[in-house]
Formats: C-alpha cells, sequence, structure tokens
C-alpha cells in the first residue's frame, strides 16, 4: 500500500484548503483512513477519520465544523477539505491506512501504512 497526500499550502487565516490522499493497491473500500497532524516540536495528533464506506466519521475537537472528512472508493482517494483555517493548524498533515477490519480509530498507532505528509501553513 502507498498513500500520496497533497493538496497543501499557504492561506491565510479564514481561508480554506482542500487535502487529498491517493492510495494504491486493490480493495481501498476495505480499509479505514485517517488524517493526523505534527506540528512543529509536537507530537504527531488525530484529526479526522472515516469508516470504509464513508458512513461514519470522527474529528478531533480542534476541527469540528471546520474540516470535513470524505472518500471516493472509486478513485481511491480520501479528501480532507479545511475551512475557517486558523494559525494553530499549520503542520504537516499525514494520511494514514488501517489494514485491520475495525471502527474508525483515533490513536497513531492503529495505522498500519502512512502517506509522506503535505505542509500546510496558515499565516495570521
Amino acid at each position: 500500500v502507498q498513500l500520496q497526500a497533497s493538496g497543501g499550502g499557504l492561506v491565510q487565516a479564514g481561508g480554506s484548503l482542500r487535502l487529498s490522499c491517493a492510495a494504491s493497491g486493490r480493495f481501498f473500500s476495505d480499509y479505514v483512513m485517517g488524517w493526523f497532524r505534527q506540528a512543529p516540536g509536537k507530537e504527531r495528533e488525530f484529526v479526522a477519520a472515516i469508516s470504509r464506506g464513508g458512513g461514519t466519521t470522527s474529528k478531533a475537537d480542534s476541527v469540528r465544523g471546520r474540516f470535513t472528512i470524505s472518500r471516493d472508493n472509486a478513485k481511491n482517494t480520501m479528501y480532507l477539505q479545511m475551512d475557517s483555517l486558523k494559525p494553530e493548524d499549520t503542520a504537516v498533515y499525514y494520511c494514514a491506512i488501517d489494514l485491520r477490519p475495525r471502527g474508525v480509530e483515533t490513536t497513531t498507532t492503529a495505522y498500519d501504512y502512512w502517506g509522506q505528509g503535505t505542509q500546510v501553513t496558515v499565516s495570521s
């Protein structure tokens, strides 16, 4: 499994970005997917995750109401729509995949493969 994250960039506070995570391999729709982020000097933290069919999502309190996670299984791609961005959202954003057959997980240890990360910088 290979994951390729893209869509990061520099945006002013209050702006929007849409991240994408393209997955290689078969049976993409069989796996829970997640987004995490890591700011300089901080641990990697959970942002959002989505179930295999897309019907169940989980989001961190810090992004609820501003970020939307979705997936298109026909395109093997997951998305993170980020609106009303704040300077504290600045981080490297990583997508990840959980290969085990279970519900949505929010811890880094639950995920098996990670993308390379994409930088999101929000200026004040």
